[in-house]
Protein backbone atom coordinates (compact mmCIF):
# COMPACT_ATOMS: atom_id res chain seq x y z
CA UNK A 1 0.00 0.00 0.00
CA UNK A 2 1.43 3.37 -0.97
CA UNK A 3 1.53 6.49 1.20
CA UNK A 4 -1.24 8.02 -0.92
CA UNK A 5 -3.40 4.95 -0.25
CA UNK A 6 -2.90 5.40 3.51
CA UNK A 7 -3.69 9.10 3.20
CA UNK A 8 -6.89 8.34 1.28
CA UNK A 9 -7.92 5.73 3.87
CA UNK A 10 -7.26 8.22 6.69
CA UNK A 11 -9.14 11.07 4.97
CA UNK A 12 -12.17 8.97 4.05
CA UNK A 13 -12.43 6.82 7.20
CA UNK A 14 -16.03 6.55 8.44
CA UNK A 15 -14.98 7.70 11.90
CA UNK A 16 -13.25 10.93 12.88
CA UNK A 17 -9.51 10.60 13.33
CA UNK A 18 -6.89 12.98 14.73
CA UNK A 19 -3.13 12.73 15.07
CA UNK A 20 -1.84 14.75 18.02
CA UNK A 21 1.34 16.03 19.63
CA UNK A 22 1.25 17.65 23.07
CA UNK A 23 -2.55 17.99 22.83
CA UNK A 24 -2.32 19.90 19.54
CA UNK A 25 -4.04 18.68 16.39
CA UNK A 26 -1.31 17.71 13.91
CA UNK A 27 -3.68 16.22 11.34
CA UNK A 28 -7.33 15.24 11.09
CA UNK A 29 -9.59 13.62 8.56
CA UNK A 30 -12.67 14.89 6.76
CA UNK A 31 -15.06 13.22 9.22
CA UNK A 32 -13.64 15.23 12.14
CA UNK A 33 -14.01 18.44 10.17
CA UNK A 34 -17.64 17.61 9.36
CA UNK A 35 -18.40 16.47 12.92
CA UNK A 36 -17.05 19.64 14.51
CA UNK A 37 -18.20 21.97 11.72
CA UNK A 38 -14.65 23.18 11.20
CA UNK A 39 -12.30 24.07 8.38
CA UNK A 40 -8.82 22.47 8.37
CA UNK A 41 -7.12 25.73 9.37
CA UNK A 42 -9.42 25.98 12.41
CA UNK A 43 -8.09 22.67 13.79
CA UNK A 44 -4.61 21.96 12.45
CA UNK A 45 -2.03 23.32 14.87
CA UNK A 46 -4.72 24.14 17.44
CA UNK A 47 -5.14 22.82 20.94
CA UNK A 48 -7.85 20.22 21.52
CA UNK A 49 -9.29 22.84 23.87
CA UNK A 50 -11.23 24.37 20.93
CA UNK A 51 -13.32 21.16 20.84
CA UNK A 52 -14.35 21.29 24.52
CA UNK A 53 -17.25 23.20 26.10
CA UNK A 54 -14.91 24.87 28.62
CA UNK A 55 -11.20 25.23 29.31
CA UNK A 56 -11.70 23.55 32.70
CA UNK A 57 -13.22 20.45 31.06
CA UNK A 58 -10.28 20.31 28.66
CA UNK A 59 -7.80 20.44 31.56
CA UNK A 60 -9.64 17.91 33.72
CA UNK A 61 -10.04 15.47 30.82
CA UNK A 62 -6.32 15.70 30.10
CA UNK A 63 -5.52 14.89 33.72
CA UNK A 64 -8.04 12.02 33.71
CA UNK A 65 -6.46 10.55 30.57
CA UNK A 66 -3.05 10.48 32.22
CA UNK A 67 -4.47 8.90 35.38
CA UNK A 68 -6.52 6.28 33.52
CA UNK A 69 -4.27 5.32 30.64
CA UNK A 70 -3.91 1.58 30.22
CA UNK A 71 -0.52 -0.13 29.96
CA UNK A 72 -0.95 -0.27 26.20
CA UNK A 73 -1.47 3.50 26.13
CA UNK A 74 -5.20 3.18 25.34
CA UNK A 75 -7.97 5.42 26.68
CA UNK A 76 -11.66 5.71 25.80
CA UNK A 77 -14.74 7.46 27.13
CA UNK A 78 -17.96 9.22 26.18
CA UNK A 79 -17.90 12.95 26.77
CA UNK A 80 -19.61 16.15 25.75
CA UNK A 81 -17.74 18.04 23.03
CA UNK A 82 -18.39 21.37 21.27
CA UNK A 83 -18.87 22.06 17.58
CA UNK A 84 -17.44 25.26 16.14
CA UNK A 85 -20.94 26.76 16.00
CA UNK A 86 -21.18 26.29 19.79
CA UNK A 87 -23.52 23.26 19.81
CA UNK A 88 -22.68 20.68 22.47
CA UNK A 89 -22.94 16.98 21.64
CA UNK A 90 -22.11 13.56 23.06
CA UNK A 91 -19.01 12.03 21.51
CA UNK A 92 -17.21 8.71 22.00
CA UNK A 93 -13.48 9.35 22.08
CA UNK A 94 -10.95 6.57 21.90
CA UNK A 95 -7.24 6.96 21.56
CA UNK A 96 -3.82 5.61 22.00
CA UNK A 97 -0.73 7.35 23.26
CA UNK A 98 2.25 6.36 21.15
CA UNK A 99 4.38 6.46 24.32
CA UNK A 100 2.37 5.45 27.42
CA UNK A 101 5.11 6.96 29.61
CA UNK A 102 4.36 10.39 28.06
CA UNK A 103 0.65 10.20 27.17
CA UNK A 104 0.27 13.63 25.62
CA UNK A 105 3.50 13.57 23.58
CA UNK A 106 1.90 11.92 20.54
CA UNK A 107 -1.26 9.98 19.89
CA UNK A 108 -3.97 8.93 17.52
CA UNK A 109 -7.58 9.58 18.48
CA UNK A 110 -10.92 8.57 17.04
CA UNK A 111 -14.14 10.53 17.47
CA UNK A 112 -17.64 9.17 17.00
CA UNK A 113 -20.60 11.56 17.08
CA UNK A 114 -23.24 10.00 19.32
CA UNK A 115 -25.82 12.77 18.88
CA UNK A 116 -28.09 10.64 16.67
CA UNK A 117 -28.52 8.23 19.61
CA UNK A 118 -27.92 10.51 22.58
CA UNK A 119 -29.26 14.05 22.48
CA UNK A 120 -28.34 16.75 24.98
CA UNK A 121 -31.76 18.15 25.85
CA UNK A 122 -30.85 19.68 29.19
CA UNK A 123 -28.30 22.39 29.91
CA UNK A 124 -25.74 20.79 32.22
CA UNK A 125 -22.94 22.53 34.08
CA UNK A 126 -19.39 21.44 33.19
CA UNK A 127 -19.16 19.27 36.32
CA UNK A 128 -22.57 17.73 35.64
CA UNK A 129 -21.39 16.80 32.14
CA UNK A 130 -18.32 15.06 33.56
CA UNK A 131 -20.30 13.18 36.19
CA UNK A 132 -22.99 12.21 33.67
CA UNK A 133 -20.32 10.77 31.36
CA UNK A 134 -18.81 8.71 34.18
CA UNK A 135 -22.22 7.51 35.38
CA UNK A 136 -22.93 6.25 31.87
CA UNK A 137 -19.67 4.28 32.05
CA UNK A 138 -21.03 2.57 35.18
CA UNK A 139 -18.69 4.19 37.68
CA UNK A 140 -19.66 4.40 41.37
CA UNK A 141 -19.69 7.65 43.34
CA UNK A 142 -16.45 6.60 45.00
CA UNK A 143 -14.71 5.93 41.68
CA UNK A 144 -16.09 9.10 40.08
CA UNK A 145 -14.88 11.09 43.09
CA UNK A 146 -11.44 9.55 42.75
CA UNK A 147 -11.26 10.26 39.01
CA UNK A 148 -12.42 13.86 39.43
CA UNK A 149 -10.61 14.62 42.68
CA UNK A 150 -13.81 15.31 44.63
CA UNK A 151 -15.57 13.52 47.48
CA UNK A 152 -18.10 10.75 46.81
CA UNK A 153 -20.63 12.87 48.73
CA UNK A 154 -20.12 15.72 46.25
CA UNK A 155 -20.70 13.24 43.42
CA UNK A 156 -23.97 12.23 45.11
CA UNK A 157 -25.06 15.88 45.25
CA UNK A 158 -24.40 16.28 41.52
CA UNK A 159 -26.14 12.98 40.77
CA UNK A 160 -29.23 14.25 42.65
CA UNK A 161 -29.15 17.46 40.57
CA UNK A 162 -28.94 15.42 37.37
CA UNK A 163 -31.84 13.26 38.50
CA UNK A 164 -33.98 16.36 39.17
CA UNK A 165 -33.06 17.93 35.81
CA UNK A 166 -33.95 14.77 33.90
CA UNK A 167 -36.88 13.66 36.06
CA UNK A 168 -35.18 10.37 36.92
CA UNK A 169 -36.37 8.31 39.88
CA UNK A 170 -33.21 6.23 40.38
CA UNK A 171 -29.62 5.99 39.20
CA UNK A 172 -30.44 3.30 36.61
CA UNK A 173 -33.30 5.51 35.36
CA UNK A 174 -30.87 8.46 35.19
CA UNK A 175 -28.35 6.45 33.18
CA UNK A 176 -31.13 5.29 30.85
CA UNK A 177 -32.26 8.89 30.30
CA UNK A 178 -28.68 10.02 29.69
CA UNK A 179 -28.20 7.25 27.15
CA UNK A 180 -31.45 7.82 25.29
CA UNK A 181 -31.49 11.60 25.48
Amino acid sequence: MSDSDYRTAFDLAPIGMVLSRHRLVVDCNQRVLAMFGAQRDQLIGQSFEVMYPTAAEYERTGARIIASLGRDGHYADDRVMKRFGGELFWCHVSGRALDPADPHAAGIWSFEDLSARRVLKVDFTPREREIAALLVEGDTSKLIGKKLGISPRTVDVYRARLMRKLGASSTPDLVHRLLTG
